[in-house]
């Protein structure tokens, strides 16, 4: 790598962090630099890299813009993967400050625990996404460098993974009410389609899913807006229930 590019993809990581960090949404990169996909995961890798030399660790992989919705909503129309660590874990049922986020959004997922290259258990979880730019526009370059605007995940209990995955009826709801419904189908027609692209995805920038990772499959229904005191759940049908609260301040 050029001194020049290796330059270019550090400050673009710098911006990025600095936008998490303090909670203030910045240009998207595309209208600064020259950016194409390859060097966007170079951005997210070094990105990715200032939050673990702070103590931060890698725990797992999710998967981004896996459903047709969800594709619609933000505009982008190919399949991406971001990293996740142990600092934006919430527990089931766990307190979340909205104030620590740009502009965050909610959405449900099926989540996987990776074991010997095989899913060990399956849970029904949320994801908040917040993306560093403003506006909450990007195109997939800019996407993939913010880390596929990963931000906090909580994940339910896990269990054995049942026979069938490809059409589960999945709820989201807000206060008690249903605010969006959808199907494990929409994440690749089936959750663990979504694994196989993930583990060929990571391969191409040498990454390995490795043992206990936590794998989020996607969303199954478009994200909504996370406001504080709100009580989020999320049902997936023969799995249970994945729930987190905004805090009011």
């Amino acid at each position: 790598m050029s001194e020049e590019r290796a330059e270019k993809i550090a400050k673009m990581a710098e911006l990025l962090d600095d936008a998490a960090v303090t909670a203030t949404a910045i240009p998207q990169l595309t209208k600064v630099f020259s950016l194409g996909v390859d060097t966007a995961y170079a951005v997210q890798e070094a990105l990715v890299g200032r939050r673990l030399a702070r103590g931060e660790k890698l725990v797992g992989i999710k998967m981004g813009l896996t459903s047709r919705a969800k594709m619609a909503q933000v505009g982008v129309h190919e399949v991406i993967w971001g990293r996740l660590t142990d600092a934006t874990a919430i527990p089931d049922g766990g307190t979340v400050r909205t104030a620590g986020f740009i502009h965050p959004r909610i959405e449900p997922e099926v989540a996987f625990l990776l074991r010997g290259g095989e899913i060990a258990a399956v849970a029904p979880a949320l994801e908040i996404i917040d993306s560093r730019y403003a506006n909450f526009e990007f195109t997939q370059p800019d996407v993939v460098a913010d880390n596929t605007s990963a931000a906090a995940y909580t994940i339910g209990p896990w269990q054995a993974a049942p026979a069938d995955l490809a059409n589960l009826g999945v709820l989201l709801e807000v206060d008690g009410r249903v605010v969006q419904t959808g199907s494990t189908a929409a994440i690749l027609g089936d959750p663990r389609r979504a694994l196989a692209e993930g583990r060929r995805l990571t391969a191409r920038h040498g990454v390995k899913l490795a043992d206990d990772w936590v794998f989020l499959a996607g969303a199954a229904t478009e994200a909504v807006p996370l406001r504080p005191g709100a009580h989020v759940r999320a049902v997936v049908q023969g799995l249970g229930s994945a729930s987190i609260k905004a805090a009011l301040a």
